[in-house]
């Protein structure tokens, strides 16, 4: 265990407060001093936040009305407290494996019972409330001001929802509309995280990037934009529910008026806003795992992160094989031939394995015999992932873990939740729960964006909320551009978590020659655009999307990707700026994997490796886009350079990109 150290002082902020009129205000200041957070109360909680002297929020709100308590004028301050921390967090399969937080913290308690607790980092400024109540008491949440007030008109990155008659129920996978704060669709319900471009003539990449962490048994915050604001909304508490036929996916029908619903007393999520003064900086923020409660599961040993041969994007496409590919035991028998080829840990049996319209997880299809394709599979070294709906394996959820526990599967892939109500929430907690007494790994898909419960949690390895490669089958390159989506995500979703973008096509398209594909997609951009994304991920459970047919035809591009790590020693982002290009450093104990990725537009780079402590002069093993990648996407050289000015040259084509693999 690595050890953690913390370091209180308390101290009463009466004397120290700052008074604007009657309020009293509390000032907390990063441990660096650039970040100042500056709080007060009038009725409701408001503060601003300033970076470098530069005030970015100005008189923004934050405010919870419980049980139907709208007047606040009664309400009083009864104390302030604050305090600094510093702290060690152990983080496994996380983007390092344990980083260290400072901060400094300021609490405000109210006579009603209710109080904000601010941490103020030198990358971010954080709050969230608790009540303090009776344990049997119940309580409402009837709705949550969360009214973040920019000090000008700035650039940002918004997110929809895809759902325009629903908006709150969607899969959480859409592109960024980016312009002035001013010009965004007003009304339409954007999700987390949300980038704010606040750079200035002293600071010009400044970002704010709002997001939330440690939410439990509560809804997401979604944001509307109204001028130069940002405003939270929340789903109401569901009252009835319907089931999609296909699937039997649970929906909601009916709601009730308040958002959430509680017993006695409790803590409710952080909001974030995260800072960076350099775009590189922003793929490295740790507020949300460190926000979110510890480890609840005890020894994590018994986890293992790794790649996965998938069914699903490629429709179990296989050819030149005696048999009918489809859902069969030949078929998964292949596909368990090849992961344990090449070195891969797992297979994904996706949609099909059960009869999706019963809704029932416990059953497999005639085709499928589960027991014997798992003895296969473990004759062989490999483990089988089951994909499932949320609300079926909730359903018989102590059942199914028990039986595919038992049986040797490894864990499940959870799809179609589309919702992030409370009800939904705690779904989510429910299944993560069982899946870890049961040590079943998780794969949640189908989700809202991650807020820390990886920490809490350490079994669930992936999560989808992510425009990922499953869009390329039917998404027009004129009505979404996903080389520009794949240089700007990793700058703004990823500072959440984990990204299950499923990876590793192997039929790639210029901007030109795009079209959607269904059973033999095609993917966007180069070929060392894609395996680029295994370096640039945080993705412990990484899917090869592509057929074992297209793999196999090309064993040296294969088992190179096939070998690259899923968790990493060490994380670095080398150069990039949102929306144009990106380079990554990750290490595995003493070998450098650097990945790299280009929009639609072709660049010249220089590697700086000097930062990564290497050898004055180094041998590489680079892949990179071929000569006539602007042509035929799927061309790519691989060579092996001797490098020894600490410095190297790559040339990405249109959509391009490479990955170098060195050794200290």
């Amino acid at each position: 265990m690595v050890e953690m150290r913390k370091l209180l002082v308390l101290f009463m902020l009466f004397a120290a407060g700052v008074c604007r009129g009657a309020e009293k205000n509390m000032v907390i200041k990063s441990p660096d001093g650039t970040v100042e957070t500056v709080v007060w109360f009038n009725g409701i909680v408001r503060y601003s936040v300033a970076v470098g002297g530069q005030e970015i929020l100005t008189n923004s709100e934050a405010w919870l009305e419980i049980d139907g308590k709208k007047d606040n004028g009664a309400v009083k301050v009864t104390g302030t407290t604050s305090g600094k921390v510093e702290e060690q967090i152990e983080s496994p399969f996380y983007r390092v494996p344990a980083f260290n937080v400072s901060y400094s913290w300021g609490r405000m308690s109210l006579s009603n019972g209710i109080s904000v607790e601010f941490r103020v980092f030198n990358d971010g400024s954080a709050y969230r409330f608790s009540y303090d109540g009776k344990a049997d008491d119940e309580h409402i949440v009837n709705d949550e001001i969360a009214r973040f007030n920019f000090s000008e008109d700035y650039e940002s990155y918004i997110p929809y929802s895809t759902n325009p008659k629903k908006p709150e129920a969607m899969a959480f996978q859409a592109t960024y509309e980016t312009g002035k704060l001013s010009s965004q669709p007003r009304g339409n319900l954007g999700f987390l995280p949300v980038a704010i471009d606040c750079h200035n003539e002293r600071d010009n990449e400044l970002k704010a990037t709002l997001m939330e962490s440690d939410l439990e048994a509560y809804p997401g915050m979604f944001v509307r934009t109204d001028g130069e604001s940002l405003i939270g909304w929340f789903s109401k508490y569901p009252n009835s529910f319907n089931y999609y036929p296909w699937r039997c996916q649970k929906y909601v029908t009916s709601t009730e008026d308040y958002i959430a619903k509680y017993k006695g007393c409790r803590t409710f999520p952080w909001r974030i806003i995260a800072l960076s003064h350099k775009d590189i900086e922003m793929p490295l923020n740790h507020l949300v795992y460190a926000l979110a409660s510890p480890n609840r599961i005890g020894d994590t040993s018994w986890i293992k992160p790794g790649m996965v041969a998938w069914d699903w994007w490629n429709d179990w496409g296989l050819t030149g094989v005696g048999f009918k590919a489809g859902i069969n035991m030949d078929t998964y028998k292949y596909y368990i031939d090849f992961a344990a080829e090449y070195g891969l840990p797992y297979v994904i049996l996706d949609e099909g394995w059960y009869a999706p319209k019963s809704g029932d997880m416990l059953q497999t299809i005639e085709e499928i015999d589960l027991p014997a394709l798992v003895e296969y599979a473990r004759q062989r070294n490999v483990r089988l992932i089951l994909w499932t709906v949320f609300n079926v394996l909730d359903k018989d959820l102590e059942a199914a873990c028990k039986k595919y526990s038992d049986m040797g599967i490894a864990g499940f892939k959870v799809d179609f939740l589309d919702r992030d109500d409370q009800e939904g929430v705690e779904m989510i907690y429910r299944i993560a729960d069982a899946c870890a007494r049961h040590k079943l790994v998780l794969d949640y898909h189908g989700i809202y964006k991650p807020t820390g419960i990886n920490r809490t949690y350490p079994n669930i390895i992936n999560f989808e909320s992510v425009f990922g490669m499953e869009e390329a089958k039917w998404t027009k390159h004129d009505e979404k551009d996903m080389p520009l989506y794949d240089v700007t995500f990793p700058f703004i979703r990823m500072q959440t978590g984990f990204v299950d973008f499923t990876p590793g096509g192997m039929r790639n398209a210029t901007a030109k020659d795009f079209q959607p594909i269904y059973s033999n997609p095609l993917t966007m951009g180069t070929r060392c655009h894609q395996l680029a994304m295994y370096v640039i991920h945080d993705s412990p459970l990484t899917m090869l999307a592509d057929s074992p047919s297209a793999y196999e035809k090309e064993p040296e591009f294969t088992r190179f990707m096939a070998s690259i790590p899923t968790v990493w020693d060490d994380t670095k982002v080398i150069s990039g700026k949102t929306g144009n290009y990106i380079v990554v450093a990750r290490r595995k104990e003493n070998v450098w994997y650097i990945g790299g990725q280009t929009n639609w537009e072709s660049r010249d780079l220089s590697i700086d490796l000097s930062a990564l402590g290497l050898p004055t002069t180094i041998k590489a093993e680079i892949y990179s886009d071929g000569k006539n990648a602007d042509k035929n996407g799927s061309d790519y050289e691989r060579s092996e350079q001797t490098i020894s000015e600490g410095s190297l040259n790559m040339h990405l084509a249109s959509g391009g990109g490479f990955v170098i693999k060195v050794r200290q």
